[in-house]
């Protein structure tokens, strides 16, 4: 059974930069690229990057961005106190600035956690994105914090989707049951949950218009 590859396709007016084609078809969001012997840095805006092997690297597709929109007029006066940002909003921030596609992002939070920001699972996973309190740890964050929450998710998923060289399928897997058991089975891992899991969000994803290759 052919492997899904989720294509990162973002709408082009969202970004200035470009994309890296990997030769699995996965379309990967950066700012910039710069190659460095057998590796390849993809930079992103906020000055972080993503460095992996160049022999991944198919090539490159500039991004055109939109015309930019007069500015509009000033405001008689600004707002007193900044709202606090919805759940939805929160993943819709820390999708692009992850260059992922904002539905897939949306569509693992339904499942982890239909946008409950309070949730907590049995077994210690927590937020919108029932980060682990290891995984937490490993990106510096406070995951009872909803934006801090969303954002090392969202690092998390695009970091698994490199490892796995855009394979969906296995970055669900191993965000869900861990690198290590995919490891173990050299695959899809045969755990009931972690099968529903997969199949749950990209269901989801499918239905707001994701697109899926290698099918």
């Amino acid at each position: 059974m052919k492997a899904l590859i989720l294509m990162l396709a973002l709408a082009a007016h969202s970004f200035g930069g470009e994309f890296a084609v990997l030769a699995t078809g996965f379309r990967l969001h950066a700012d910039r690229h710069e190659f460095e012997g057998p590796t390849v840095k993809l930079f992103q805006k906020d000055g972080g990057f993503t460095q992996l092997d160049a022999s991944l690297v198919a090539g490159f597709e500039t991004e055109v961005e939109a015309p930019a929109e007069p500015a509009p007029a000033a405001p008689v006066a600004p707002p007193v106190v900044a709202a606090k940002k919805a759940p939805r909003e929160l993943v819709e921030a820390a999708a692009r600035k992850n260059g992922l596609p904002p539905n897939f992002v949306h569509s693992v939070v339904s499942a982890e956690s239909g946008y409950k920001t309070d949730a907590v699972s049995p077994k210690g996973a927590i937020g919108l994105m029932q980060l682990t309190p290891a995984t937490a740890q490993t990106y510096g964050v406070n995951p009872y914090d909803p934006s801090q929450n969303v954002e090392a998710g969202a690092a998390y998923l695009r970091e698994l989707l490199i490892k796995y060289n855009g394979d969906a399928r296995l970055a669900l897997a191993a965000y869900n049951a861990g690198p290590g058991a995919v490891s173990k089975y050299n695959g899809v891992p045969p755990y009931a949950e972690t099968q529903t899991y997969i199949e749950r969000v990209l269901q989801k994803y499918k239905k707001a218009g994701g697109s899926e290759a290698g099918q």
